[in-house]
């Protein structure tokens, strides 16, 4: 399934998905020490997002969702930590993973 790319500054809230905020050109990005490189799938929900600070990823999250479009599962991954896995069923409630 192809994903559309597109640049963000920043994002809001804690729950997952994440928000992200304040869309930036892709020509853009030479002027920016960070930003969010995000991936959504033809409905248009977010898949993926890594946060990229000189260069490096400094945080990335992987998102499936149910059929009725809500979050199936979220993986959170941060610079020199072990990956977080959280499990949501067809209501949202989280499942298990962190603080479950």
């Amino acid at each position: 399934m192809p994903e559309d790319c597109r640049f963000f500054v920043s994002y809001t809230g804690v729950k997952l998905p994440f928000n992200l905020v304040n869309p930036i050109a892709a020509t853009a990005l030479s002027n920016r020490n960070t930003f969010i490189r995000a991936y959504f799938n033809t409905a248009g929900a977010l898949t993926s997002f890594e946060k990229v600070v000189y260069g490096e990823v400094e945080l990335a999250h992987r998102y499936e969702y149910h059929p009725n479009g809500t979050l199936k599962s979220a993986e959170i991954i941060m610079l020199e930590e072990d990956p977080v896995v959280m499990n949501f069923d067809e209501k949202g409630v989280q499942l298990s993973g962190s603080d479950a």
